[in-house]
């Protein structure tokens, strides 16, 4: 599924952090490097080489985007986030440890724990991080948050303490409008930023407790300065989701390979949908629709509203997502759908490959 502008996913007064912008607007990111505290220099000049900056390209968004990944194999395997990778149709990784930049495909990814694994292509010899022990995470221990802050290209780090521990955020995200509740994360006063998402967050003997994944949002203008918060997913729950898709095992929210794609640009629903599954505004509002694709082929376009696929209802963007993730490219679909003057049409489709995550 395509979204209509680019995914910025927000959490009840934070951001899941990858940076953003407009090819137009030159190469100048959002954001800029987190600031360290006393001890996170020293911790970072041994986590960094176990990084990757991660760039991708969003080409049905006419955007760019950038967030880092953890190197878990010398071979390139790396984990980050899903929204890092959410809607890329390439994927370029820079290793911080060798300076080399490699092509990046996408081995698997699970959108409920916001995770997702690439594999560096014709990558060896790559320094991996050392992983430690979420469970032993206690509030008050001394972290730093590492990353490509602001997609400037180079890794920074962000010093700080455990604030909370199994905490809850809700991401919304504004491009289809729905909502992903990530459980279980660690919360930090370090200053993580757009871009460091898919980063290290790590201990003070530089083992990786966390997957940086969302911070503050900006302050307003006559706002008064919060102290930063940000927050991470503990590096148990990672690993067991990286595993089960290095291991080619899909299902459990697992989606293994490239994404099914209709080729169908996705509205933000509006305030007067009801996303309940049934009634005139339920199903995924179609803003508009890629030429060529099987969206296109089949007769859908602008104004019209998908209601089921396979004989499954689609409530809302979030229902069609969650389809399409669940099937692989070459599938056959009967997609069904309303056009704007409420007739009925029905069409099988053979999904092809689309945009990451």
């Amino acid at each position: 599924m395509l979204l209509a502008v680019t995914v910025v996913a927000v959490a009840a007064g934070v951001g899941v952090g990858r940076a953003a912008w407009q090819p137009q607007a030159g190469l100048t990111p959002a954001g800029g490097g987190g600031a360290g505290v006393a001890g996170a220099t020293d911790v970072s000049a041994a986590v960094d080489p176990t990084l990757v900056v991660i760039n991708t390209t969003l080409g049905y968004q006419g955007a760019r985007a950038a967030g880092t990944g953890i190197v878990l194999s010398s071979s390139g395997e790396i984990l980050t986030n899903n929204h890092v990778i959410n809607g890329a149709t390439a994927v370029t990784a820079t290793d911080v440890g060798n300076g080399r930049t490699y092509t990046a495909t996408v081995t698997g990814y699970d959108r409920t724990t916001d995770l997702a694994v690439l594999q560096l292509q014709n990558a060896s010899g790559l320094a991996t991080a050392k992983l430690g022990d979420s469970s032993k995470v206690a509030v008050g221990d001394q972290v730093t948050a590492i990353g490509n802050a602001g997609g400037t290209g180079s890794v920074t780090a962000a010093g700080g303490t455990v604030t909370a521990l199994d905490r809850s955020i809700s991401a919304n995200d504004d491009g289809s409008g729905t909502t992903e509740l990530l459980t279980g994360m660690i919360q930090v006063d370090a200053d993580v930023q757009p871009g460091d998402s898919g980063g290290s967050l790590v201990d003070s003997g530089g083992a990786v407790i966390g997957i940086d994944t969302a911070g503050s949002e900006p302050t307003r203008a006559g706002q008064q300065q919060a102290a930063p918060q940000g927050f991470a997913i503990p590096i148990d729950t990672a690993l067991p989701v990286a595993r089960q898709i290095v291991a080619g095992q899909a299902g459990a929210g697992v989606h293994l390979g490239a994404t099914a794609f209709l080729g169908v640009e996705v509205a933000t629903a509006s305030a007067t949908d009801t996303g309940t599954g049934t009634g005139t505004d339920s199903g995924a509002p179609v803003a508009g629709v890629v030429s060529g694709s099987p969206a296109a082929q089949a007769g859908l376009t602008g104004g019209d509203r998908i209601t089921a696929v396979d004989g499954t209802p689609v409530g809302d963007p979030a229902a069609l997502s969650t389809i399409l993730a669940g099937h692989g490219v070459g599938d056959r679909l009967t997609v069904q759908w309303t056009d704007a003057d409420g007739a009925a049409h029905s069409a099988t489709v053979t999904a092809v490959s689309g945009p990451a995550g």
